[in-house]
């Protein structure tokens, strides 16, 4: 590398890539350290699946709509931003799933659909008895001997039976990894899990533990946090910090070679071409593996396929939409026979981004075996999803908006992900030095898994500066 100036491009101008680059450029300033960068994005636009649109008195996520607190990244991130007081806090309520064309409660006590209380898993009719008997064997099943990874399903089905994991666990924890719980790694997605059962034996008995401790008259806080104007204003706030000339939007990066100089070289489709120092990828890992292709051959992860998902958010005037029940919203099974797969009430959930009088449904369609959606046009998604809902509430008009959005879901984690991710930075490492891969691929699909993946690529690219002028000066 140069030890006079350093320089970093970085491929991705998504909430990883940003983070990266603000801060790096905040320790630059701080610490006026011999270090540049460019940051790369394909679209006109920053900030990857982070999107809100704002429209006449609405605050509509079209991306993720929030982050959890528990995780400290993306709230700092925002305090950082000076937007710490634009921090809110979701509204808490009673939460369902879609059963035989109803909505049930989901058991109070439930801590990712394992029971932790026993009047309300014996009362539900979410599960029948045998199911209930089924998972009541936890208690006294030795803790599994098995070794390294394996798949949620498997982990789930083991402690508590088939009926608790389809009826209950899959919906919930599918909002966040939309794939085959047969298929996704336990230690690549809930390692806790693992953990607990080692700790505790009973899976039930760990989940009591792992519940805060609150009074009994205390009414729960809500676990996410987002911004009054919307998760965009990190990136907004970002890249508002950055200077303007190291950001190139609607720029797509075509080629990486070795230069003469022993820097790497970057062709731009455009034609543009510009030598840096070290790379930091924060694209989808098929984007930077095609691009990498010619000089590593990068390991390959069976069934590894991304899939798409999709979003419709509509707005009703509130008298339009009869709900009958109170709470924020519900998840829809596999086995439920309908094409959504969660609806949230978002005037409930977050009433702060929907204007007085007004109702808005946000839904979710694409299960990873389920890509029939991408034949069809939006207005037939808005259809389906509308089909889905009036048979469990009361809709008495066309939505006077509705707004879908498409989105490709990261690299499924299946079964021996964390192993792959070490095999390809290995082999990253040893055929490219000074080249980093991050994002939602890699290390965690949440807002502040990616900020935190960010932040560490930034702090290596700064070790690595450092050491190269420490070689340097030894030399001299």
């Amino acid at each position: 590398m140069n030890t006079k100036t350093c320089h970093l491009t970085i491929v991705g101008g998504g909430i990883t890539g940003l983070s990266a680059a603000f801060y790096l450029h905040r320790e630059m300033e701080a610490k006026g350290l011999p270090v540049q960068f460019q940051l790369i994005e394909e679209q006109e636009r920053l900030g990857g699946k982070i999107r809100t649109w704002r429209h006449d008195g609405y605050v509509i996520e079209l991306g993720p709509d929030s982050f959890l607190e528990r995780k400290p990244s993306a709230a700092q991130l925002a305090k950082d931003l000076r937007l710490g007081d634009q921090l809110v806090r979701n509204s808490t309520g009673q939460s369902y799933i879609w059963h035989r064309d109803r909505l049930m409660p989901i058991p109070q006590g439930a801590v990712y659909g394992v029971p932790t209380r026993l009047k309300p898993f014996l009362t539900t009719e979410l599960i029948s008895w045998p199911g209930k008997l089924r998972a009541a064997a936890d208690l006294v099943l030795p803790a599994s001997k098995v070794e390294g990874d394996r798949s949620v399903g498997q982990f789930f089905r083991r402690r508590l039976g088939d009926e608790v994991v389809d009826n209950l666990i899959q919906p919930l924890l599918s909002g966040v990894y939309s794939g085959d719980m047969d298929n996704l790694s336990l230690l690549a997605s809930f390692p806790q899990f693992a953990e607990w059962e080692k700790q505790h034996r009973s899976l039930i008995q760990a989940m009591k533990h792992s519940r805060p401790k609150t009074g009994s008259k205390e009414q729960p806080k809500g676990i996410f946090l987002s911004l009054k104007n919307g998760l965009e204003s990190l990136i907004e706030g970002m890249e508002a910090r950055l200077p303007a000339e190291s950001i190139w939007k609607g720029t797509r990066l075509a080629e990486v070679a070795r230069s003469e100089t022993g820097r790497y070289r970057l062709v731009m489709k455009d034609g543009r071409v510009l030598e840096t120092d070290a790379i930091l990828f924060t694209t989808p890992h098929s984007v930077t593996e095609t691009l990498l292709r010619p000089y590593v051959e990068l390991p390959a992860l069976p069934q590894a396929k991304p899939h798409m998902v999709a979003t419709i958010a509509m707005g009703f005037p509130e008298e339009a939409v009869e709900l009958g029940l109170e709470g924020t919203g519900f998840i829809v099974p596999r086995n439920a026979g309908a094409t959504i797969t969660a609806c949230t009430w978002v005037h409930r959930k977050w009433p702060h981004m929907v204007p007085p009088g007004k109702a808005v449904l946000r839904c979710f369609i694409g299960r990873a075996t389920e890509q029939e959606f991408l034949q069809w046009t939006d207005e037939e998604i808005v259809e389906r999803a509308l089909h889905d809902l009036r048979k469990i509430m009361a809709i008495h008009q066309e939505p006077e908006f509705a707004r879908v959005t498409r989105l490709q879901n990261a690299i499924p984690y299946v079964v021996g992900h964390q192993q792959w991710v070490l095999d390809v930075e290995k082999a990253v490492q040893r055929e490219l030095p000074g080249i980093w891969l991050a994002g939602a691929s890699y290390r965690g699909v949440g807002v502040p898994d990616c900020i935190d993946q960010g932040k560490k690529a930034a702090s290596a690219f700064l070790a690595s500066v450092h050491e190269s002028a420490e070689k340097v000066a030894l030399l001299t």
